[in-house]
């Protein structure tokens, strides 16, 4: 097949998106599809490129500044793309995007109007799963169990009353945990809210549920193995996701058979809730009394080294060329239904 791969773009995980998406670009390759690299910031990327920045190592221990994604944002491809020949004459356009443009439906939604087969979810999942305020109302519709919020603006006397302390404060519509503080005091509670604020104009702010943190990949129709990440920070953070060794994660999850089946299950509901398809991630936080509380749905998650969807996978027994392939057929399988 003729597969293009959409990755980088100018959010803040640009970086992350790129590792992703030269990855899957060499795993179709290795099943001996015509792989074209695509850069939806600055265009084609021939594979001479790609191994520079495989050989430099592409995540770095902090996402890119503001002010570089500022200055991509003004040259950036996007809006263009319908018109690219790479993407109009692509059997398959494999999305490696994650946060912004890439996952909020945008893109989704200029693929349609030219139709073009893509992977992952729809405009509109996408843009409800991106939107963490309006999942969380859809995952409670459900029957699927998260953690009270808030949205600021909020004083922390109100935070206090509604929540308790600590709390999470997060961007409404990003991932990575890119501008994600872990509140513990009222002080601390602005200045988090305006780190957030550098990365969307809607913040979250979510009761922290102390215990174990899960994941459960969902591939086509089924969930894959419990994941368990144990950070070596306090919390599972940008460098801790994508830095070798910061992290250690265990696939299947030590879990009881009742545990397990639980908490796929749960994924699968909020999986469902927001109309997803083909592959997504559900994140997890489970309490020391067993309780399962749904933090988000990543519907084009990472597929770095470290990332955990292939992880998932691999404890499956589907090795990372096959995943990829895998998700290429569920995209044309959904096309043929529509």
């Amino acid at each position: 097949m003729k597969i293009t791969v959409l990755m980088g773009g100018t959010s803040a995980e640009r970086d992350v998106s790129l590792a992703s998406g030269l990855r899957i670009a060499q795993a179709l390759r290795s099943k001996a599809h015509e792989v074209t690299s695509f850069d939806t910031a600055r265009g084609a990327i021939d594979e001479a490129e790609e191994q520079e920045l495989l050989a430099g190592g592409v995540v770095k221990a902090a996402p890119p500044s503001l002010e570089a994604l500022s200055q991509m944002t003004r040259t950036s491809l996007s809006p263009s793309l319908g018109t690219i020949s790479a993407i109009r004459e692509a059997d398959v356009v494999f999305l490696a995007l994650h946060g912004g443009q890439g996952e909020d439906g945008t893109v989704q939604a200029l693929l349609d109007m030219v139709g073009v087969v893509y992977t992952g979810s729809g405009h509109l999942a996408s843009a409800l799963a991106m939107d963490k305020d309006l999942s969380k109302h859809l995952f409670r519709a459900a029957g699927v169990g998260t953690a009270d919020w808030l949205m600021a603006p909020a004083t922390a006397p109100e935070v206090e009353s509604a929540l308790g302390f600590p709390v999470i404060v997060k961007p409404s519509k990003q991932g990575s945990t890119v501008g994600l503080t872990l509140v513990k005091e009222s002080t601390q509670l602005k200045p988090a809210i305006n780190e957030a604020l550098k990365y969307d104009d809607e913040v979250m702010i979510e009761a922290f549920i102390p215990g174990r943190e899960l994941t459960v990949g969902i591939l086509g129709d089924q969930a894959l193995p419990v994941g368990e990440i144990i950070p070596k920070h306090e919390i599972y953070d940008y460098e801790c996701k994508y830095t070798k060794g910061m992290a250690d994660e265990e696939f299947p999850a030590k879990l009881s058979p009742g545990e397990t089946m639980d908490v796929q299950q749960q994924a699968l509901l909020a999986f469902r809730a927001l109309k997803l398809g083909g592959y997504a991630r559900i994140d997890f936080r489970m309490t020391p009394q067993g309780k399962f509380y749904c933090l988000e749905a990543n519907t084009l998650p990472g597929m770095t080294e470290t990332s955990l969807i292939p992880q998932a996978a691999a404890a499956h027994g589907i090795p990372f060329p096959l995943l990829c392939e895998r998700i290429v057929r569920l995209a044309l399988e959904a096309r043929t239904k529509k």
